[in-house]
């Protein structure tokens, strides 16, 4: 009877499941997604964007610029001041070299704040400067 309950015992033992393999490919597709995943990025505040014929919809857009009615203006969910675009810009370029700017101006906001923003963004160094519309 001994042995027929040993034997019993190493069978059970036998049978358990290895679920270590299991538990790494979880992880491994758990990086991959993470990795892979495009975030959205925001400017940190709601615009009501001008409304345009031509618009087309921009695949890569790095640098997100926006400006509110009242004339402020945001990068990376946060205020800043006119004056420190440029800096914000380039230190946004560093990060990524290949970035563009995109400028979500609000339909109220004033073509100089606009101008203003325009020129900073070239000042540091970003060429390929874009506004953004909403489709007519």
């Amino acid at each position: 009877m001994r042995h027929i309950n040993k034997m019993l015992q190493e069978q059970e033992e036998k049978e358990e499941i290895d679920m270590t393999p299991m538990l790494d490919v979880v992880f491994i597709l758990l990086i991959f997604f993470i990795v892979t995943a495009s975030f959205v990025k925001e400017a940190g505040i709601d615009v009501n964007r001008p409304e345009a014929a031509t618009a087309v919809k921009k695949d890569r857009a790095n640098i997100l610029v926006a400006i509110s009615d009242k004339g402020d203006v945001w990068i990376n969910k946060r205020k800043v001041d006119i004056r420190s675009v440029q800096a914000n810009i380039e230190r946004l370029k560093a990060e990524n070299p290949q970035g563009t700017v995109v400028i979500q101006a609000d339909q109220k906001a004033t073509t100089d704040i606009l101008i203003k923003v325009m020129d900073s963004a070239r000042a540091a160094g970003v060429f390929d400067v874009s506004i953004a519309t909403q489709e007519a």
